[in-house]
């Protein structure tokens, strides 16, 4: 029965939807000079979607509608929120791009991602969060290889698309077999249904690691991280943002929903304590990342191998296995999403004068374009967990979240591996802030900032400064949404 609850679960979706309809209709009456205007017209389409969602799409209990496909409750709202606002900046950020801003099938393509992503935050069950995880995945990987006229970005789609494929089927074959064991693909029931059914348990070990390939490669966890720097470097820069961020917190949502709710830690009748496997993993990918970013020099591959760390420090909190553990990786996505976008839109700004992304063409940067040089200092200080930036607030939840776990020795990694971080970011700093531009005069060339970018980038970098210095409304909206899986 089609009712009023039924249809504000899925209100932001309809309405992405909409907007993807009246861009169809727009675009073919803009003559080819007009359509950078489908930006302003994405962007402000989705703030439009935000302020209706927050209005009149807020959950109330937590209920299940669509046959028990969708479950409509305040962890996946707030992740929606999260991917409707990542989407309206990458919109900006996309406008000036030379190969794809004036396209209007790449903004088609973002929203259609982005409403996978809003299934796969409220998910219920196995074949709706399959469906979910196909329609996020595949307008990214044509999106990564957009620029057809560039071998990188062709490549980058290809890997992209060659490994989440291969990924994809595994993850199946895990969902199948979890459908043949249990019975059931009804994410709350199948706990109960794995119980009374006696699944074998290294049956069950199997089809954790299974779904785990899958997964882990949405949020690029060691050993499934070998894609990303290949397919960021190549990406167009706004879309590279977008899957290292959005496309990211969809997958912790995911994680989130489906390993506490379908695997307790505690499964009667099961000596499984998948935690264990989640903190070696996250010990694991923090320091891969991390080692293998200090060498870099292009800062794309930089950023990307950041990511990889990130999501080893974000998985601390789904170690810890309790509400706060979710509640700081909710936080730590919301901030990570405002810091990695702010840094990537840095990066288009300064390729699209340079043509570059290596470190030394940001030479004397803060004299180039002092405001940009700023905004540069907040994104990396940020993802270097200095305060008062939202990357430190971030850390120190889930950090006190595996503390109350007793997984102290694994929040001691994420603090050494943290000192690691902040040496390659303010390495990259002192390109910015100490040295200069070799034989020229920096106030000849200047890095100038259209304005799309200058209002996506002060929007992300207040973000930031926000996040970290006002914390508690943050994070008792995290909190909220952790608590339904309690």
């Amino acid at each position: 029965m089609f009712t009023a609850v039924t249809f504000k679960s899925i209100l932001p979706e309809v309405l992405i939807l909409g907007l993807g309809m009246v861009l169809l209709v727009t675009e073919p009456f803009w003559k080819e000079e007009r359509r950078r205007n489908l930006g302003w017209l994405t962007a402000g389409g989705l703030l439009a979607i935000l302020v209706a969602s927050v209005l009149w799409g807020r959950p109330g209990d937590p209920v299940t509608t669509f046959g028990t496909t969708i479950r409509f409750d305040w962890l996946g709202f707030f992740f929606k929120l999260l991917f409707i606002f990542g989407v309206a900046v990458t919109s900006l950020l996309l406008m000036d791009h030379d190969q794809v801003g004036r396209r209007g099938e790449s903004y088609l393509l973002l929203l259609a991602s982005t409403i996978g992503m809003c299934l796969m935050a409220s998910a219920a069950d196995l074949v709706m969060l399959y469906l979910a995880i196909e329609t996020t995945s595949i307008p990214l990987y044509i999106l990564a290889g957009f620029m057809l006229s560039d071998d990188r970005s062709t490549e980058a789609g290809f890997k992209y698309l060659l490994y989440g494929a291969m990924t994809s089927a595994i993850m199946l074959y895990g969902f199948s077999l979890l459908y043949g064991f249990a019975g059931t693909t009804d994410l709350y029931a199948l706990s109960s249904a794995i119980r009374s059914a006696e699944v074998p348990r290294l049956a069950i070990l199997g089809i954790i690691l299974m779904i785990l390939v899958g997964l882990g490669f949405k949020v690029s966890m060691v050993p499934l991280h070998f894609w990303a720097p290949d397919v960021y470097e190549g990406a167009p820069t706004p879309v590279a943002g977008f899957i290292s961020t959005a496309s990211k917190a969809a997958g912790f949502a995911v994680v989130a929903r489906l390993f506490f709710v379908a695997f307790p830690v505690v499964l009667p009748g099961y000596s499984i304590d998948w935690t264990t496997v989640f903190a070696i993993l996250a010990a694991v990918t923090m320091t891969v990342g991390n080692l293998l970013a200090l060498p870099q020099r292009n800062l794309k591959r930089l950023l990307a191998y950041s990511s990889i760390a990130h999501a080893g420090y974000a998985m601390i909190g789904i170690v810890a296995a309790t509400r706060l553990g979710v509640a700081s990786v909710a936080f730590y996505m919301l901030a990570y999403l405002l810091t990695n976008m702010a840094a990537f839109g840095i990066v288009m700004a300064v390729s699209r004068v340079t043509g570059s992304d290596d470190c030394d063409t940001y030479r004397g940067l803060s004299r180039r374009s002092p405001a940009l040089a700023l905004a540069m200092l907040a994104a990396f200080l940020s993802l270097a967990g200095m305060p008062p930036f939202g990357g430190f607030i971030a850390k120190v939840a889930v950090f006190t979240a595996g503390v109350q776990a007793d997984y102290v020795w694994l929040v001691v990694v994420g603090i050494l591996n943290s000192v690691v971080g902040v040496y390659y970011y303010l390495n990259v700093m002192k390109y910015v802030y100490l040295f200069r531009m070799e034989r020229s005069d920096e106030e000849e060339h200047p890095v100038t900032i259209t304005r799309p970018y200058a209002i996506a980038l002060v929007v992300l970098t207040l973000g930031i400064i926000l996040v970290g210095t006002v914390i508690a409304p943050w994070f008792g909206y995290a909190e909220v949404a952790a608590a339904n899986l309690f």
